[in-house]
């Protein structure tokens, strides 16, 4: 069941460097938004603070809200662990396990989750496979190792991996970046068809992929060496791309920077 993210003046930090200030935004079900700015601007660090991944770096920290369906999931009370299997993540580099086989991979989670049951892993993997557009090439082979597919496939099966425990929200960082554009299209593809399900927060440099998969989008800026990284503005993507409220959305749209 696809979920609603409430981000409430989230502020990131890596030791004592305020990373990210002050960010306030809101993501619906069913939902394609897309985090674009400069390098170094925290896009990253927003999207891994949703599951919190960034916790996960030695003296990273977080302050402020992250509520899904209006429950934080910095509540002292939450197991950092479930929230990850119910907010999943594909990376930007494909990460399969390489000797693991196709199969295995997909069903990874709910191994380590404790499911045994062969019957039910392999519907399970059928279904995630078929969920990220893979079935049809990797049938005939689920028992061959993911690290033996191209790279487009690899992506779609770290894809399968994570749709495979059935979360409520993907969370993509630049998951096309490593790719070539034949592979690029199919996983755009894949996320409009996996919006029917999932709420998307997907990071990207490539504008014309924010314009052409996401329904919001938020552009994050740096106001200077030093400083943390700010939410300039977010707004249906026709309208960021199209008429911006901001010059600095305009000026990094119009490549006048970035």
């Amino acid at each position: 069941m696809a979920k609603r993210i409430d981000v409430k003046d989230l502020n990131l930090f890596y030791g004592k460097f305020h990373a990210v200030e002050g960010v306030t935004l809101s993501v619906p079900p069913r939902n394609v938004t897309a985090f674009i700015g400069p390098s170094g601007c925290g896009k990253s660090t927003v999207l891994r603070s949703l599951n919190r991944m960034h916790e996960v770096i030695p003296g990273a920290r977080a302050e402020g809200e992250v509520l899904l369906d209006g429950e934080d999931i910095y509540a002292s009370a939450v197991d950092p662990v479930s929230v990850r299997r119910t907010i999943g993540m594909v990376f930007q580099r494909p990460n399969p396990f390489p000797t693991m086989s196709i199969r295995d991979n997909v069903v990874a989670g709910l191994k380590l989750a404790g499911v045994r049951d062969k019957k039910k892993l392999d519907e399970v993997a059928e279904r995630a496979l078929r969920g990220a557009n893979l079935w049809a090439e990797v049938k005939d082979r689920l028992n061959k190792p993911g690290g033996g597919l191209s790279g487009g496939q690899q992506q779609r099966l770290c894809i399968a991996r994570a749709i495979a425990v059935q979360p409520d929200v993907l969370l993509m960082d630049e998951p096309c970046s490593a790719l070539d554009p034949i592979s690029t299209l199919a996983i755009e593809d894949l996320i409009t068809e996996l919006k029917k399900d999932y709420t998307i927060v997907i990071v990207t440099h490539n504008m014309q992929q924010a314009a052409r998969v996401s329904d919001q989008t938020a552009f994050f800026n740096l106001l200077g060496v030093g400083q943390p990284g700010r939410l300039i503005e977010i707004d249906d993507t026709e309208k960021i791309f199209s008429n911006p409220s901001e010059k600095a959305t305009e000026d990094y749209i119009s490549g006048r920077f970035g």
